[in-house]
């Protein structure tokens, strides 16, 4: 089992950047596929990014490609989301996930971290 504890967010406006981290606890951090999802009022949970492994093979939804870059430091048990250019739309609660399996959901969840962009 692996615990997740988001950190990093907070109010900043159009344009700017954040850097969301993610603390795993544990020693098989490096087995987990890593994913960010985010959720804002009245709307679902949505993926946001994730993360191999080994940390290839980044994918991550429309809605942020070109603005958001997920990492990991597997020495650190440490997963990051980098979001740059940021829209007010993207403001919601950004959650951290785990799972051991490629193909299964992801299963292990962090508490989450709000952020907010002003316009």
């Amino acid at each position: 089992q692996v615990q997740l504890v988001e950190s990093g967010g907070g109010l900043v406006q159009a344009g700017g950047s954040l850097r969301l981290s993610c603390a795993a606890s544990g020693r098989t951090f490096s087995m987990y596929t890593m994913g960010w999802f985010r959720q804002s009022p009245g709307r679902e949970r949505e993926f946001v990014a994730a993360i191999s492994r080994g940390g290839g093979s980044p994918s991550y939804a429309d809605s942020v490609k070109g603005r958001f870059t997920i990492s990991r430091d597997n020495s650190r048990n440490t997963v990051y989301l980098q979001m740059n250019r940021l829209k007010p739309e993207d403001t919601a609660v950004y959650y951290c996930a785990a799972k051991l399996y490629t193909d299964a959901r992801f299963e292990y969840w962090g508490r989450g971290t709000q952020v907010t962009i002003s316009s």
